[in-house]
């Protein structure tokens, strides 16, 4: 095996292949996440329907996405700190990760006020949205495969 620089060593591509791994995951639900807001705008709070909505999302937050936004953080930061934090791209990319944070943290407060029964954006808004986590990767891949900076 390679032996790699850094506190990692050998531990590297496993890392770096966990943190490709939970990234995909978490982004899966990152667009899952708006399409079901879309959806679940239509229908009427308090109805049977909307229960199912509010489950779904509940899933799609506790199951997928939370967890999954955890551990990319954590290899993202085992890597960051094993390159010693060097490079221009990886600052950028890192505050790219924090504001799509934001937006995590975000959604998670929209999906609370679907609970409420309240639709405080507007579904034209949501299909809007979904687009964030596709340029938001886009981005990431970029910064980190062509390293423009």
């Amino acid at each position: 095996m390679t032996d790699y620089t850094g506190y990692l060593g050998d531990a590297y591509l496993w890392v770096k292949a966990g943190h490709v791994i939970f990234v995909m995951f978490w982004m899966a639900g990152m667009f899952m996440l708006p399409r079901y807001f879309v959806y679940h705008h239509r229908v009427q709070p308090g109805s049977p329907e909307d229960a199912l909505w509010i489950e779904r999302e509940r899933r799609l937050m506790c199951i997928i996405i939370n967890p999954a936004m955890i551990i990319a953080w954590i290899f993202g930061l085992m890597l960051a700190f094993n390159l010693g934090w060097e490079g221009v791209w990886l600052h950028v990319k890192f505050a790219i990760v924090l504001g799509f944070s934001g937006f995590h943290g975000w959604l998670a407060r929209l999906r609370k006020q679907f609970i409420a029964g309240q639709r405080p954006v507007t579904e034209r808004r949501l299909r809007l949205l979904n687009e964030i986590p596709g340029i938001v990767i886009a981005l990431a891949v970029i910064l980190v495969i062509v390293r423009p900076f």
